[in-house]
């Protein structure tokens, strides 16, 4: 199968292919002379491999390192999924339930007790703070989160409007070259953005970006603005941090 019969198979972009394709992780069995990709049954199976992975929260360079181990068995692999997926659907039933009784308890046809109201609520890890400490240290962390808390809390919705609506104007440019003038445009601000909460050197933003594609909970928030954004603001960050050196 073509790129683009995979894509719409499957329901991922063709940039997300290419760029499983650039970084190893789903490598197409076959290239014609002409450059188009085709994906052979082998490499459909994979896909799925993948994207069951992806829908676990596995972030894509684990994947691959999973993968391409020579340890790893598919079948296994499958079995593993279903655990895990079964373990995830107990905790989202548990929280359909909490909503449901909690609509019950606000039409006044139910009581709750306080533990009820949280139950299935899990809040004992930021996990994007823990990944942010470990790639650039808690001096940096704890620095962006006393600036984040000594904003008034107008200040930080303030904050919050215009993040989004830079996620917004990127999402309608992502269909654009990222190296064009309008995509380095905005990507330029969403540096300049950036770094009125921390301090972010352009190698540091390039790597931000490519978290933005490796770790499957950025992707989900970023791509909930359009679909594909996260891999357009990753290609647009490198072209700009590219573009900063002397």
């Amino acid at each position: 199968m073509k790129v683009k019969e995979v894509s719409e198979l499957v329901g991922i972009s063709v940039r997300t292919l290419h760029h499983y394709d650039e970084i190893g992780l789903l490598v197409p069995d076959e290239t014609t002379e002409a450059g188009y990709r085709l994906y052979s049954e082998d490499n459909l199976a994979m896909l799925q491999q993948i994207l069951f992975y992806r829908e676990l929260g596995f972030p894509l360079k684990e994947i691959r390192d999973i993968i391409d181990s020579p340890a790893f068995d598919r079948q296994e692999a499958l079995e593993l999924h279903r655990r895990m997926l079964l373990e995830k659907r107990s905790r989202l039933d548990e929280m359909i339930a909490t909503v449901e009784k909690t609509i019950k308890h606000a039409k006044g046809e139910i009581e709750m007790t306080q533990e009820e109201k949280f139950k299935g609520f899990d809040f004992s890890s930021d996990p994007y703070e823990e990944e942010a400490r470990q790639r650039w240290g808690d001096e940096a962390v704890d620095q962006w989160k006393g600036k984040l808390a000594s904003r008034p809390t107008q200040g930080q919705e303030a904050w919050g409007e215009s993040m989004n609506a830079i996620y917004r104007q990127l999402a309608d440019l992502r269909h654009n070259p990222p190296e064009s003038v309008e995509s380095q445009a905005a990507i330029g601000e969403w540096y300049t953005y950036l770094n009125t909460m921390g301090s972010y050197k352009p190698e540091a933003f390039r790597a931000l970006g490519q978290m933005y594609v490796e770790d499957e909970r950025f992707t989900a928030n970023i791509d909930k603005f359009g679909a594909g954004l996260a891999l357009f603001m990753k290609e647009a960050m490198s072209v700009f941090a590219d573009r900063q050196k002397p």
